[in-house]
């Protein structure tokens, strides 16, 4: 039988306005935010750019979000944005056009925990939409068919299969985030759910980086013969590679250092015996450390050589160049937007940057949460 969708709830959309906001290009003090053309209450949408705004614009492209989690942009040139509190799929066209694309059953929300990181992948002919969100009583990954055309898609929730289930749910450390790798496998972002002493455990999928086939099968060459591919983590948000085919993730500390790590299959990073560079012979260091203060981070993403890290408390993007390491870490727009939850890359050099005022953490802003388009400093 088919899940019967909730109501939708008025989403209005504004087709071809972009809303451009004076920044500067790097802050290293909490500003206040430019002005915001006023908007709806409920979600509202832009045209997403087509070329590269000038360094000094933001762009919204999407406002009224309600606690979004994870965006992913689509060959179209559209974009699928994950709703934390109430497992909404909504689709952002490129004729700036924000609909409900379906609304995933299933999803119990509370504390961190609820819809979180999505992903899209195509195999045997079907373009696959996957999810990761909290259950009754764990934390798991299902997947969708994808169907209907730019503008029209929808969620196919009669073929709902689960990819993998039984991951620790709490109501805090839950990871969420979700990525294929350039090995066309899907990797898993696990949080310790609170158990902290299995997180180094290889049989627990607490506090792990999993590397598992799109059908949820252990991935071949998993160093622990299950769908372990890293462990030793406290809470994994950031998942991406670069060039290179190197994989990045970036961990919430608990009270001294969230990290930048490298991450390499088999690796073992630490928590709870350490947090932040050690120098332990049994754990690898992270490339890269901030105070909470300064990130408690969550989505990541490359541009070029550059590493764009949302930071949720820091209310900052931070930034790691990968091909000069020894330069350390920029921050830009810090509390510019509020907290920030996810980074993609956009068109033409660009970021897509996910605020997150609204999951009542925060302090929304007008236009609140948004999808914001930013052009980094070169």
């Amino acid at each position: 039988m088919r899940a019967r969708l909730r109501p939708r709830r008025g989403f209005v959309a504004t087709l071809g306005i972009l809303t451009a906001l004076t920044t500067a290009p790097a802050l290293t003090a909490c500003t206040a935010p430019g002005p915001v053309a006023p908007q709806s209450p409920r979600a509202t949408a832009g045209t997403p750019a087509t070329g590269t705004p000038a360094t000094t614009e933001s762009v919204a492209l999407a406002t009224g979000l309600e606690a979004p989690w994870s965006v992913v942009r689509l060959d179209d040139g559209g974009a699928l944005i994950s709703q934390r509190g109430d497992g909404r799929i909504l689709e952002l066209t490129t004729e700036g056009e924000l609909r409900e694309a379906g609304v995933i059953p299933g999803v119990v929300s509370g504390g961190e925990s609820g819809l979180h990181g999505l992903a899209v992948h195509d195999a045997d002919g079907i373009r696959w939409l996957y999810a990761y969100h909290g259950a009754e009583d764990d934390n798991r990954v299902v997947r969708m068919p994808l169907t209907g055309g730019a503008g029209s898609l929808a969620v196919d929730l009669d073929e709902r299969e689960v990819v993998i289930d039984s991951i620790p749910r709490a109501s805090n450390h839950n990871g969420g985030r979700i990525a294929f790798g350039p090995d066309g496998m899907l990797y898993i972002a696990t949080g310790d759910a609170g158990q902290r002493e299995r997180a180094r455990d290889p049989d627990f999928l607490g506090g792990k980086i999993l590397r598992v086939t799109p059908t949820g099968e252990p991935a071949p060459g998993n160093p622990f013969g299950n769908a372990v591919h890293s462990l030793g983590h406290r809470n994994v948000q950031g998942l991406a590679w670069d060039s290179s085919g190197t994989m990045w993730a970036s961990e919430f500390g608990q009270n001294t250092w969230d990290e930048l790590n490298r991450i390499e299959s088999g690796g073992d990073y630490g928590w709870p015996e350490h947090e932040g560079v050690a120098g332990a012979a049994d754990a690898i260091d992270p490339v890269a450390v901030w105070t909470p203060a300064e990130a408690s981070p969550s989505g990541i993403a490359v541009v070029d050589s550059v590493v764009y890290i949302a930071g949720l408390r820091g209310e900052v993007i931070q930034t790691f160049d990968t091909a000069n390491p020894d330069a350390g870490t920029r921050a830009l727009h810090q509390g510019e937007f509020g907290r920030l939850r996810d980074v993609v890359a956009g068109p033409d050099g660009t970021i897509w940057v996910l605020t997150n005022n609204t999951d009542g953490r925060g302090q929304p802003r007008e236009g609140d949460d948004r999808l914001l388009q930013l052009t980094p400093p070169r």
